[in-house]
Formats: structure tokens, C-alpha cells, sequence
């Protein structure tokens, strides 16, 4: 059946995949069929979703982060009097069991582009005396919710997305979204925090998108202060992390301000284990192989915080001989790094993940762009995985990062291990020069060319009316 799925206007591409990665969690094996409601540009908010039944379409936006509304709908139009034809239209049997006496239910008058006024939401309300209700009204506690969304013709210069001509729907809810998750998460009120905790909103997407659910062993190899697997915590996965800096996963800023603390702030169930480990030499038995869910991260790409490996710069360039720490310096040692760049790293997770995860799992993982050069650069591969979404988040006018969800495919050998090397290769000479030791922070915080910027403040002078900013929200 076809749902209206109405989304919060943000992180755009974020949007189909989370439903479609809850549509499979939730038993949907098949691609899901999409469509535009009539004049509407690929950005709206509204979008028309083919799903098995209503249980799966309340499960879902119930669930997710993005979804604002999912809505059976009884009709729509380009005007009021098309609205009234079509709900006129609508088969009984399918409208007077939610009309019954017995029944309390509620309207709400919505828009997009616009606001209402109180006047004009009864106005509206008042219109559809049509509609049979028997029952009563119930503000608070309804039975039934009922929704009118209008949009209209209101420009393309307002920073949302085009509409070419009016259009109303009225409908059913059948599920929402819980908003309240994220003020609740929100990183201001987190007890311990570090320079790149994860937003709460996207820390959510990702678990989504990862499949996260309670019997799940949910994995992050750069936990920092734990934001990622707070989020996957919170949908009931028992949790496990590791960072190569012991003074983040052991000690924090004390006994009642670490990474267990924030755990402890919302009641969750504390990981099965903080560990110090390093992503470029993991510490797991050499024949210990299928073991999480999922894994789930963020790497460092050296724009805030750039990525370290075990060694010192001394060691790794032969230097000095290694070493075995003495017992009884051991306690409070800190082990020196060297620099980790990018490419490395993400071959590593690879890696890690294709050893690591079980058939079906998931590998979500953030990674940049320029994005100049976002189309000519493609995304890392690995035989054992398949990706399955890649979602864009723009952070400024000259770098993006994108989430990309990944599917185990296949079992993890040594011939796929030396495979999977020898892609790294290819791909870290063809593609990944421009991330190598810096170059990243390098082209994100160089200063800008004085005649772009020229070329720019003109432009911006010759047409100052804001233009629909897509990704940018």
C-alpha cells in the first residue's frame, strides 16, 4: 500500500536510505518503490512510499530520525474542492471503522513553505464538516490523528525546494517520529565530551543505518567519548569500544566524568568493554573471526583531529629498535604514535571489518571529500562488502562527508585479504594523493583565492534574493 512518508527538511540525503534500512530491519526484503507527489521538485519533504502494511510503515517512522509523518492518505488536490471529490471518493470501508462514535480523534493543519494563522487553521478544519467523525475531539490523547498538509506556489527563491503548483493532502497518521530523542542526547547536556563527539541526530541515523536492535554486539574502533555507541545503546545493542588513547578510555576527566559516565547519564547498559587498542594493529587472536554486528565510526581525517597508530616516528622509520615496556613502568605508561593518514586507516577498517563482521553485517563509517573533486573521486571498496548507501552531508562551501553503509557479501580469507590490498593500492595512487599527511586540513583551511572571492561578491551583488540551498540544510 502507498504511504505519504513526510520528512523533516534536513540532512536530504539522509532520508530514503534510513527508511530503507528500517523497511529491512523490519522484514522488507525488496527495494522500496518511491514517487514525487505531483509538481514536486526531488527534494521535497514529501515523498510516496510502497510498503507491505501499516505495521511496517508505523514500525519505521516510529523509528526513525528523519521521518516526520507517515500518513494513509484519504486525499488530495490542487484545491480544496479537488481535496473534497477525492475524499468523497474514498472506499467506506476503509474510513468509517477510524469515524465510529465509540472513536476520539484529533485534526492537525499543517504546512510547508508557510504558516498559518490560529484563524486560519480552524477556517480549514471547519471545512471538512464533510467528513462523517462521530466521535469526540480529544486534543491531548486521540484515538485517531488526523493531518492537512497544504503547500503552494510560493517561489524558488526562499531556500526550499520549488513547488510548481499547490497541492493538499489529508490523511491518517499511522506512525511519527520520537523528536524527543534528540534534545534529550543533545551534546550540550552530555557529561563528558571531547573536540569530536558525534551529533546525537546523526549518531541516531547511523545506528538506523547500521540495523542497530537489542542481542546486537555493536563495535567502534575510534569510541573518543562514546557518542556513537551511546546512540546504539539506546536501541538496546550491547556495545564495545577501543581508542588509541588510553587517558580517553580510562580515565576522562575523573571517576564521574568519562566515556561509562555518559552511559550512566541516560540509564543505558554499559559496554562490554572499553579497550586501548590501535586501529592499524588490532589486538584480536589471529583466528577469531565473525564476532560483531555491526561497526560503526567515524575516522579521523585530519580536519579536527587527525589519526595516530602505534610507534613513534623514530620507531617506524628504524631509528630506534622496539621495546618492551618494563613491569614496573607499565602503569601510567602513555605509548607514543606517529601520524595515521587516511587511506591507511580506512584500508585498515576494512580490513577489520571484513575479518570481524558476521554475514549480513554492517559497516557505517563517515568519509570526506573535496568537493570540487567529489565526482571524480569514488569510494573505497573491499571484496567482502557491498555499499549499499552513500549519503552526502555537506560541512562547508570546500569539503563534504559522506556516510557509507556497507553489507558483508562474502567470507574473509587471506586470498581476499591480499585481493582487497592490492584495490588498496590501486586506489590509494589514483584517488587518495589529495588525502595524504595533511592535504585535507591543508585544502579545507587554505586561504581562499582572492579573485573566486571577487568572482563570488559579485555574483552575490547582481542576484542577492537566496536561492533553494539543497544539501546545505
Amino acid at each position: 500500500m502507498w504511504y505519504l512518508c513526510v520528512f523533516f527538511h534536513r540532512l536530504l540525503d539522509y532520508r530514503k536510505p534510513e527508511v530503507e534500512s528500517l523497511a529491512y530491519l523490519f522484514g522488507v526484503n525488496d527495494a522500496l518503490e518511491w514517487k514525487l507527489p505531483k509538481h514536486h521538485h526531488p527534494d521535497s519533504p514529501f515523498h510516496f512510499v510502497n510498503l507491505p502494511s501499516e505495521d511496517i510503515a508505523r514500525s519505521i517512522a516510529n523509528r526513525s530520525i528523519l521521518v516526520k509523518g507517515m500518513y494513509e492518505v484519504w486525499g488530495e488536490g490542487s484545491s480544496y474542492e479537488e481535496l473534497e471529490k477525492a475524499i468523497r471518493s474514498y472506499p467506506d470501508d476503509q474510513m468509517l471503522p477510524y469515524l465510529s462514535s465509540d472513536a476520539t480523534f484529533k485534526i492537525t493543519v499543517d504546512s510547508f513553505g508557510k504558516v498559518f494563522s490560529f484563524q486560519e487553521q480552524n477556517d480549514r478544519i471547519k471545512g471538512l464538516s464533510y467528513i462523517p467523525f462521530k466521535g469526540r475531539v480529544n486534543l491531548k490523547n486521540p484515538d485517531h490523528k488526523f493531518w492537512l498538509i497544504e503547500t503552494d506556489d510560493y517561489g524558488v527563491n526562499n531556500g526550499l525546494p520549488p513547488v510548481a503548483e499547490r497541492r493538499i493532502f489529508f490523511g491518517r497518521e499511522i506512525g511519527a517520529a520520537d523528536r524527543k530523542l534528540i534534545p534529550t542526547y543533545q551534546l550540550k547536556c552530555r557529561n563528558y565530551l571531547g573536540p569530536t563527539a558525534m551529533d546525537a541526530e546523526v549518531a541516531f541515523l547511523m545506528a538506523n543505518q547500521a540495523l542497530v536492535e537489542p542481542g546486537k554486539l555493536v563495535y567502534d574502533p575510534f569510541v573518543g567519548t562514546g557518542s556513537i555507541l551511546v546512540a546504539a545503546a539506546h536501541f538496546g545493542a550491547m556495545t564495545m569500544g577501543a581508542d588509541i588513547d588510553i587517558r580517553v578510555v580510562r580515565d576522562g576527566r575523573g571517576p564521574d566524568t568519562n566515556v561509562w559516565s555518559n552511559f550512566k547519564q541516560y540509564g543505558l547498559q554499559m559496554p562490554i568493554g572499553l579497550l586501548r587498542a590501535d586501529n592499524n594493529l588490532p589486538p584480536w587472536r589471529p583466528g577469531l573471526k565473525e564476532v560483531f554486528d555491526a561497526i560503526i565510526c567515524d575516522p579521523p581525517y585530519g580536519v579536527r583531529a587527525g589519526g595516530r597508530k602505534s610507534g613513534g616516528r623514530k620507531l617506524l622509520k628504524g631509528v630506534v629498535d622496539p621495546y618492551t615496556v618494563p613491569d614496573d613502568k607499565r602503569v601510567g605508561h602513555i605509548p607514543s604514535t606517529a601520524p595515521y593518514c587516511l587511506s591507511e586507516c580506512v584500508h585498515d577498517l576494512l580490513d577489520l571489518a571484513g575479518r570481524m563482521l558476521v554475514m549480513g553485517g554492517r559497516l557505517v563509517y563517515f568519509y570526506p571529500v573535496l568537493r570540487e573533486d567529489s565526482m571524480r573521486n569514488p569510494f573505497p571498496e573491499h571484496p567482502c562488502f557491498k555499499l549499499v548507501a552513500s549519503s552526502e552531508q555537506i560541512l562547508s562551501s570546500r569539503y563534504s562527508r559522506v556516510l557509507l553503509t556497507m553489507v558483508k557479501i562474502g567470507p574473509y580469507t587471506e586470498e581476499i585479504a591480499e585481493t582487497a590490498r592490492r584495490k588498496h593500492l590501486e586506489f590509494r595512487e589514483n584517488h587518495l594523493k589529495w588525502l595524504e599527511d595533511g592535504n585535507l586540513h591543508s585544502s579545507v583551511f587554505a586561504p581562499a583565492d582572492p579573485q573566486v572571492t571577487a568572482a563570488g561578491d559579485l555574483k552575490l551583488s547582481k542576484d542577492p534574493k537566496p536561492k533553494y540551498r539543497g544539501k546545505y540544510v
